[in-house]
């Protein structure tokens, strides 16, 4: 091959030098022939596997092929974004992702100027707040108390294999609730459920699926919901709520399914929603009392507690909403994210990246698996692309439908033990009291 011949130059050049070299001079040499190579034969493979239209993997897990269906202008805005942060040294290693980039950019409807701003201020506000470490600094020991006022929780996944959450909005009691939390400690419970959800729940859910997940399903249960019950002090949390979700965590919802809504809520809703852009009510189905067939179309009776039409009774102490069901209870799920944890690769999009890999081994890492993958050839995040540009590769999403049709459903997933320790383990309460406040909806969903 052309490449093989100038590296064979390159080394015999290498070798000729004067007498006074150094082995380490002709070492550097070596490597740095090895860096073009890896970087031409990625160029290559790139251009021909667009021109074929493959599909990209997912290469945090080395075993396991994850489908990443990825539109190339969305690729390309996600590139352009990249390099203004990384011109502005706004892109930390922990943020040079793909995935993230995009949900920022949808969320100011991919104007680069408007979304390098939202980007900067979320992480500054993650410094201030403290958010990278408080998986491990905060425990929310009241988190029983707060079930029982207002009860909410994760339950298995919908069948494209999104953690399900659940909120039973007409059982909540905000004055009872802000007698045993408040809303600050509330605040930090609810940040800490998004960052479960980033880091354990979603990559869970994708290892099952195998495909890229990043989105929930939510369904809010309104019977009984006495609206004029909210107090001025919860309709304070549910907008402080909806600003960090909004500014932090946006594009995380998939689909909102609001069962047994009244005809007065109904009335509300075809007011408001004519105040808010279509991509936000597209993602909202308001359903009366007879919504079980439609939650059967996206969800799987197993996966679905019975309260809302499903099969499912979780035997622990709590029901469903206490169960945590999910695939993020797999052992060998759970296997597999320890590992990436502990085995985590240098970012490739980093600009110091030669200085933290030994150079021959980088290469050989990186061609060893563009040559064993005839298929796909794609690292996990954006931060690769500089090196290996078959990140942006799609696949033809029309597959998607057929997936649903021919599928088995879900109904093995694992649940834990019950362990009321275990505050930390129940996610997400992302919804709580905010449908309320329609004008404000639209800034956590779209």
């Amino acid at each position: 091959m052309p490449g093989e011949g100038l590296l064979a130059q390159e080394d015999e050049r290498s070798r000729n030098l004067e007498p006074e070299t150094s082995e380490d001079e002709w070492r550097k040499s070596r490597a740095r022939s090895l860096r073009r190579k890896a970087l031409t034969a990625s160029t290559r493979l790139t251009y021909s596997l667009k021109r074929r239209n493959k599909r990209v993997a997912d290469y945090q897990f080395d075993s396991i092929f994850i489908e990443d269906v990825r539109d190339a202008k969305e690729e390309e805005a996600v590139n352009s974004f990249r390099m203004a942060l990384l011109t502005r040294d706004l892109l930390p290693d922990s943020h040079d992702n793909y995935h993230t980039m995009l949900r920022f950019l949808k969320a100011r409807k991919f104007d680069i100027d408007k979304t390098v701003q939202m980007w900067a201020d979320m992480l500054h506000w993650r410094k201030e707040y403290g958010t990278d470490s408080i998986l491990q600094d905060f425990i929310y020991e009241e988190y029983e108390e707060v079930q029982r006022y207002y009860p909410h929780g994760l339950h298995g996944v919908d069948k494209e294999g999104r953690p399900v959450y659940i909120e039973r909005l007409g059982k909540v009691e905000p004055s009872k609730l802000m007698n045993v939390t408040t809303i600050d400690r509330f605040l930090r419970y609810h940040v800490q459920g998004f960052e479960k959800m980033f880091k354990e729940k979603f990559p869970a859910c994708s290892i099952a699926a195998k495909r890229h997940i990043d989105k929930t399903t939510t369904i809010i249960d309104v019977h009984g919901v006495n609206w004029v019950s909210f107090s001025k002090v919860a309709n304070d949390l549910v907008m402080r709520m909806q600003k960090i979700d909004g500014d932090n965590y946006p594009e995380t919802l998939n689909q909102m399914f609001i069962v047994n809504a009244g005809s007065g809520f109904k009335l509300l809703w075809n007011t408001a929603k004519g105040f808010l852009d279509p991509r936000t009510t597209a993602k909202i189905n308001v359903l009366g009392n007879k919504y079980q067939s439609r939650l059967l179309e996206v969800i799987d009776s197993c996966q679905l507690p019975d309260f809302l039409g499903g099969s499912c009774s979780c035997p622990n102490d709590g029901g469903c909403l206490r169960s945590n069901k999910g695939p993020w209870n797999d052992p060998d799920i759970l296997k597999l994210l320890n590992t990436r944890e502990a085995t985590k690769p240098t970012k490739f999009g980093s600009s110091s990246v030669a200085d933290r890999l030994d150079a021959e081994s980088y290469a050989r890492m990186v061609t060893h698996k563009l040559v064993t993958s005839t298929e796909i050839s794609e690292p996990g995040s954006a931060s690769e692309a500089t090196l290996i540009p078959s990140t942006f590769m799609q696949s033809d999403p029309s597959n998607a439908k057929k997936r649903i049709r021919d599928r088995a459903p879900i109904c093995n997933l694992v649940e834990p033990g019950n362990d009321a320790n275990e505050v930390g383990d129940v996610d997400l309460p992302k919804t709580f009291l905010r449908k309320i406040s329609f004008n404000a909806l639209e800034c956590n969903i779209i």
